[in-house]
């Protein structure tokens, strides 16, 4: 059976795993991300990673003939490039990922985002296998999703595809004003349904600055907290509507859901589902929607998957 590596690279922590063609994931270890120290650290720290990995995996007498990368920013998943990325990883963009990789490896390298990536494990072992089509949307830190066609996701011309948090939301407004969202515009879905929106909506509102997370103010939902409970429901409802238009317009087999929130709780889960199904047109209406069913190793089993398939 043919062995790959598997990385799942973000912001805070890179994790990896050796994964089997059957899926089967024989090794895992996660180092920090060295988000401060600039690309080349971050790749001698990733390359020492993945070199521990096939060690292991020799000792066992497996051979790993390739590697797969899912990484935080925007990828170009035919050059291998970091075409952009936000200030959580300091001077990632520009970084030759798959090149560096092999330089350090002498093994071939993939490279796709990080969303992909999970939507890819999804689409293979998890909550949309067996299907042909999949949308999976991620509501956590940030919001995020891809859309995979047989085994493929679906990056878009310039790779910029699966940013389904930054259209326009009518929710994410306060006092006739749009809410400024991450990518330095405004009024979109980011800024409304993320975890961090949730908790400075809160704030913004009156809720008492000494709930210090996103994590509080879901805990003072469930104590009664009627401000609480409708920032909660109005960023669900946000959340949503979003995934109803989207399926709308893709038509995919199953909607997967993703991320903190949808592990939060009935509280966030049955408002998004009412509202996405308020926004199905008929012939959707038993659209399947489900939770991500393959927690932390979705993304390194999706990255596999890439390798795979590519080598």
């Amino acid at each position: 059976m043919r062995y790959v590596v598997g990385v799942d690279l973000g912001g805070t922590k890179t994790a990896a795993g050796v994964v089997g063609e059957d899926g089967s994931v024989l090794i895992t270890k996660q180092i920090p991300t060295l988000n401060r120290d600039g690309g080349a650290a971050i790749l001698d720290a990733t390359a020492a990673l993945v070199r521990s990995l096939v060690q292991q995996a020799a000792a066992r007498g497996v051979v790993v003939d390739a590697v797969g990368i899912g990484s935080a920013g925007v990828i170009n998943a035919v050059e291998g490039t970091v075409i952009s990325a936000t200030d959580a990883i300091l001077g990632w963009t520009g970084t030759q990922l798959t090149a560096g990789l092999r330089q350090r490896l002498g093994l071939p390298a993939t490279a796709v985002n990080d969303v992909h990536a999970h939507a890819l494990g999804e689409a293979w072992l998890g909550a949309a296998a067996g299907t042909s089509t999949s949308l999976m949307m991620a509501f956590g830190t940030g919001v995020g999703g891809s859309f995979v066609v047989n085994g493929q996701p679906l990056l878009g011309h310039r790779f910029v595809g699966g940013h389904v948090g930054h259209f326009a939301s009518p929710y994410a407004y306060h006092q006739a004003r749009p809410l400024p969202c991450s990518c330095g515009h405004a009024g979109h879905v980011e800024a409304i349904a993320s975890g961090p929106a949730i908790h400075s909506a809160y704030v913004r509102e009156g809720g008492s600055a000494g709930l210090a997370d996103t994590r509080a103010v879901f805990e003072a939902a469930r104590l009664g907290d009627e401000l609480a409970l409708a920032v909660i429901s109005r960023a669900a409802a946000a959340a949503g509507q979003a995934v109803g238009g989207l399926v709308n317009i893709l038509d995919p087999a199953v909607a997967v859901i993703s991320g903190g929130l949808a592990d939060s709780g009935e509280l966030w889960w049955d408002a998004m589902e009412r509202s996405l199904r308020a926004e199905l047109l008929a012939p959707l209406s038993n659209v399947s929607v489900v939770r991500a069913s393959l927690g932390a190793s979705a993304a390194i089993v999706g990255a596999a998957s890439l390798a795979l398939h590519q080598f």
